[in-house]
């Protein structure tokens, strides 16, 4: 099991994650806790905190600290994502800054996922992407409209906009033909929350919508037509 948490707003970032942690223990009191860093990395311990468990059949908690800061620690992380996600054992995680790709991976097996934006009030506060998730998934054209603008507005690139909707649509559609999160291959979150989603939708519309983004992504690459209009457009027709 994954919990992560993440943004620049470093102090809640861990303020959270401690509290979880404290209440783990307060659940688990004979739980082993580890810790997971960027320099005391090694992936034959991940494997170990992933698969076991401690003596007695204690369970670990391990705490995941800045790990995305080694590289190479950042690549095997995510290649046993799966492990991770799946694992007895409780992983909280936090981090500063996650690229879209790293966040989406960590998503699609995380328990939560929750954002902390800089409480500095320099500039623009940070935008989260994810958010057109959830308006995409109630079917609320007008807010998802909004924050596609906000989007664009913040340098996301279609093929990222896309990516994040595409993503929040398999989900639901691999939701609608299981009965657990187990059965289809995604975090208990992600299946609640695309189940939840499914009664804004019926079934021949998700399908419709999957090769309306599929030939949207490849037409958009051969030159066919304008991706950000072709988003757009998509999302005006929900």
């Amino acid at each position: 099991m994954l919990y992560l948490f993440y943004g620049k707003d470093k102090d809640s970032v861990r303020e959270k994650a401690s509290a979880l942690v404290q209440s783990l223990l307060k659940k688990k009191p004979d739980a082993e806790l580890f810790r997971i860093d960027s320099e005391n990395f090694n992936e034959a311990k991940l494997q170990e905190l992933s698969a076991g468990q401690g003596l007695f059949n204690n369970s670990y908690i391990v705490e995941v600290v800045s790990l995305f800061e080694n590289k190479e620690a950042k690549e095997i992380f995510l290649d046993r994502l799966d492990e991770v996600g799946a694992s007895p054992n409780v992983f909280v995680m936090v981090e500063e800054e996650l690229d879209k790709k790293a966040l989406l991976s960590i998503t699609n097996v995380a328990e939560k996922v929750q954002l902390f934006e800089s409480k500095e009030g320099k500039g623009k506060p940070d935008f989260d992407i994810f958010s057109l998730t959830d308006a995409f998934g109630k079917r609320d054209k007008k807010s998802l409209w909004v924050l596609f603008q906000k989007a664009v507005a913040g340098g996301a690139v279609p093929e990222e906009i896309h990516g994040i909707l595409f993503w929040q649509l398999k989900s639901m559609l691999v939701a609608s033909t299981a009965k657990t999160a187990g059965e289809a291959g995604v975090a208990p979150y992600t299946f609640s929350k695309s189940k939840s989603f499914l009664k804004n939708y019926k079934e021949d519309e998700l399908k419709q919508l999957s090769s309306s983004f599929v030939h949207m992504y490849h037409d958009a690459h051969r030159g066919i037509h304008n991706f950000e209009i072709a988003l757009e457009r998509l999302i005006l027709t929900l």
